[in-house]
């Protein structure tokens, strides 16, 4: 799996130039078909519908789905969705109020909730060091009563940081941006991501 940029005709264009690579080998990845159609639910109740293109690497053979920046391995959620769901989280409410919030099932609240606390040490020291080197002078967020707050607020700041030193990057919402920068592992590891 390769997180790639949500510009369809974009990554199109770069795989069949040759300019996307293996993440294992490096090597030069090839069109292979598509994934199987899913549905997504987006933000404010939109449904977004793809059909994942996949990949084959020249090198390894190893074949590889690539995954629109806006989307997270394993989710039915859009990134956009399931970051606001963290940052309401962060702020001290629980799964069914975050539900609530955003009307959705609190079963799938609660695994959000429960996959981002498991991972939400490594996502902030992943992006503590991504905002120490974009950052002239990084102004580290202050502590927070969480680690899951903790996390949410460097991944606000690293976001912040990358913007004010790519003014493009204000296109991509934060939880795009973090979904990118670590690989899609904001709730899964990387053994559990083939």
């Amino acid at each position: 799996m390769l997180i790639v940029d949500n510009d369809v005709l974009l990554v199109e264009s770069q795989l069949r130039q040759g300019w996307l690579s293996c993440p294992s080998c490096a090597a030069v990845l090839a069109p292979w078909g598509h994934g199987r159609p899913r549905s997504i639910r987006g933000d404010l109740g939109a449904r977004l519908f793809l059909r994942p293109r996949r990949t084959r690497c020249s090198g390894c053979k190893v074949t590889h789905v690539l995954l629109a920046e806006a989307l997270w391995p394993r989710r039915a959620d859009a990134a956009e969705v399931i970051g606001a769901g963290l940052e309401i989280a962060a702020l001290g409410m629980g799964h069914r109020q975050v539900a609530v919030c955003l009307g959705l099932a609190e079963g799938t609240v609660r695994g959000w909730l429960r996959a981002f606390a498991r991972r939400a040490k490594d996502v902030r020291r992943h992006f503590t060091v991504a905002l120490v080197a974009l950052a002239d002078d990084p102004v580290m967020p202050n502590a927070a009563p969480s680690t899951l707050a903790d996390a949410v607020a460097v991944v606000a700041a690293t976001h912040r940081a990358a913007a004010t030193r790519w003014p493009g990057m204000l296109t991509v919402s934060r939880w795009e941006f973090a979904g990118r920068a670590i690989g899609g592992r904001i709730l899964t590891s990387t053994s559990s991501v083939s």
